[in-house]
């Protein structure tokens, strides 16, 4: 398994990751966030990515108004920035996008450590699962997404598994 907290991983995977790779170094993105942990999650780390795919970076922040500070000093001046707070599953969350290159990136910071996050448990539970479902699987997940599916709902609906999408993917885990 690909270590997820690095992307050196990306060098060496396909035309799209490598991309991504060149994106995430040569504008040091994951350096400007170094203090909160980044991690890239999402579907280009584990290869079911679609045209309209983003770079999903989830950070760990103690202190909401420094990390919104490194983020604002650090993207303000990209494409389309926009940041904004929120709650997601009753935690204070941190969003901000932009465009790089030819990504869109979202930042998605909360007061829980990377490892914990949602995102990063999707990831490891969805990279397991394709490698155990194999090829067939992983073509069938992008199918879905082509279509309009988010990410877990494409595997929840081929893994048949009831009720919401996102926790029932998360209850794969354990």
């Amino acid at each position: 398994m690909p270590d997820f907290e690095h992307i050196n991983y990306l060098r060496t995977g396909n035309k799209r990751q490598q991309l991504a790779y060149q994106t995430l170094t040569q504008h040091a993105v994951l350096e400007k966030l170094a203090a909160y942990q980044p991690i890239l999650t999402g579907t280009i780390p584990i290869d079911i990515d679609i045209p309209s795919s983003d770079l999903d970076i989830i950070c760990y922040w103690t202190d909401k108004r420094d990390f919104m500070a490194q983020v604002q000093n650090s993207f303000a001046t990209e494409t389309d920035f926009q940041v904004l707070e929120t709650v997601i599953n009753g935690q204070e969350t941190v969003v901000a996008n932009f465009k790089l290159d030819d990504f869109e990136i979202e930042i998605f910071g909360q007061n829980i450590p990377c490892k914990q996050q949602n995102a990063f448990r999707h990831l490891l539970v969805e990279h397991r699962i394709l490698a155990e479902k194999g090829e067939e699987f992983r073509q069938q997940v992008i199918k879905l997404k082509l279509q309009g599916y988010k990410t877990e709902p494409a595997f929840a609906l081929l893994l048949k598994l009831e009720g919401d999408p996102y926790l029932s993917l998360l209850n794969l885990s354990k």
